[in-house]
């Protein structure tokens, strides 16, 4: 009888261990994993008053820029990956007086990035500087010739006059797809036109938009993205007003071919895509309930089911962490976080981040990561296992910028990079430019003085490992 006695308490004191022992958070060490820099590449001197997104697109062997020059010229620029710099044209400078409502002179509007499409015969497609403005693009006349980028005044031809967020896109074809927003913050639409190399013409990829604010307001979506299994996959939130504080309603669907489109429970429905179909909410967050425009980030489970990472106010108004998965054909949705932080966002303009999630995904060892930055608590990344349950952290290596000293003698000016949005063809090889601006200040004018102007630089970045020296 004492020795079953001795047996039981053994098994319970060894029980109570492996408890706490799992409950104990977890953390692990990859932060031996780095990326070097291989080279630099000076390329020009660019304005730095205010934060505007610039293009570096990788095809192959060759390499595309473009950005605003110190003058605030739309520049492009490209090379062979063996080449040492970048073959620069400044395009033709156009002011939106005389050039029916387009430009090629940056103004103070932090939406008025400029992007880069190639289609499958080489030609070089180019779009931006416009936040509510007639569509501003270019075609070259020669394939992979940049310099003979020349004006185009239409697409279509109809709903281009107030045009914003453009974006070129391959389809799991190669054909080119170029889509933006047409209409306001709070008022607009998602349209999809598509490239027919055949006749050198667009046309609508589809008979409606894929997104309809109906007049009350509109979509802030991603792009249609081909994950693991095959789909493209996409998600936003609603926006009433140009106000940011009145995003509401995560929602997400998703298609085979870009036509006919699912809800997350492989139910299809009509397009557009209208607020009143409930079936593609993913979480019903309210108006000024702690989600702004793309606050989300997507991955797919083991049985290829969407899971979100995403952020909004918790009970007691702290903005916090969560996620959503299905189970039992609905979502359910779990905090990961517990901060004593509110971030009061509002407005109208481009405005200043104070919580970013960088990355959402599935980890080798199977379980999930959360990659984010807050103003508060620094920048780190969340361990979770594969009930989405926070279980501790992951350190790894600062990101590439974050040790880089600012060159910039003008107080506030930060480090700027823009990812590559090609293929280097090389997964252990990626490519990033980098420069110095300002903040950003509502797209509203800075007094003088401004800043000089900053350099760009393209730096090519190898993965590796630094040795444990403990081993």
């Amino acid at each position: 009888m004492k020795l079953q006695l001795f047996l039981l308490l053994c098994l319970v004191q060894l029980f109570s261990c492996n408890q706490k022992k799992q409950s104990e958070p977890i953390t692990i060490d990859e932060s031996n994993i780095t990326e070097s820099i291989d080279q630099v590449i000076k390329i020009d001197s660019v304005w730095a008053g205010h934060p505007v997104g610039f293009c570096l697109l990788t095809q192959g062997q060759r390499q595309f820029i473009a950005y605003y020059n110190a003058e605030r010229s739309m520049v492009v620029g490209q090379r062979n990956l063996e080449d040492e710099n970048f073959s620069l044209h400044v395009l033709p400078r156009t002011s939106r007086e005389t050039s029916g409502g387009t430009s090629t002179v940056l103004g103070w509007d932090s939406h008025n990035f400029v992007t880069l499409g190639i289609d499958k015969e080489g030609y070089i497609h180019l779009s931006g500087n416009m936040h509510v403005h007639p569509i501003t693009y270019f075609k070259s006349k020669k394939p992979y010739d940049i310099s003979t980028l020349e004006q185009e005044m239409e697409m279509v031809g109809t709903n281009e006059k107030r045009s914003t967020y453009p974006h070129f896109m391959l389809t799991k074809e190669g054909e080119l797809l170029y889509h933006y927003r047409d209409g306001g913050s709070g008022n607009g639409n998602e349209i999809y036109n598509i490239y027919s190399c055949e006749n050198k013409k667009w046309s609508r990829l589809l008979d409606v938009p894929l997104t309809d604010g109906q007049g009350l307001m509109n979509a802030y979506q991603t792009q249609p993205t081909i994950m693991k299994d095959g789909w493209y996959h996409m998600y936003w939130v609603w926006r009433n007003t140009p106000d940011c504080s009145t995003n509401h309603d995560l929602s997400y669907m998703k298609s085979p071919d870009l036509k006919h489109w699912y809800n997350a429970f492989n139910e299809e429905f009509d397009l557009p895509v209208t607020f009143d179909k409930k079936l593609v909410i993913v979480d019903p967050i309210p108006e000024k309930g702690g989600i702004i425009n793309l606050a989300a980030k997507l991955c797919l489970d083991d049985q290829n089911k969407p899971v979100f990472a995403y952020h909004k106010y918790d009970s007691v108004g702290n903005l916090q962490f969560y996620t959503a998965q299905i189970k039992n054909k609905e979502w359910k949705y779990q905090q990961v976080t517990d901060w004593d932080y509110r971030w009061e966002f509002s407005g109208n303009g481009s405005i200043n981040s104070e919580v970013w999630i960088k990355d959402f995904n599935k980890r080798n060892d199977g379980n999930y990561e959360i990659d984010f930055w807050h103003i508060k608590y620094g920048s780190g990344t969340i361990l979770l296992n594969n009930k989405f349950e926070a279980i501790g952290q992951v350190k790894k290596a600062e990101p590439f910028g974050s040790d880089l000293k600012i060159e910039g003698s003008f107080p506030g000016l930060e480090v700027r990079t823009s990812n590559d949005l090609g293929d280097s063809g090389n997964e252990d090889t990626r490519y990033v430019l980098k420069w110095e601006t300002l903040n950003r200040n509502r797209d509203k004018p800075r007094p003088k003085p401004w800043p000089e102007a900053s350099q760009l630089y393209l730096y090519k970045l190898k993965k590796g490992s630094v040795p444990d020296r403990n081993l």
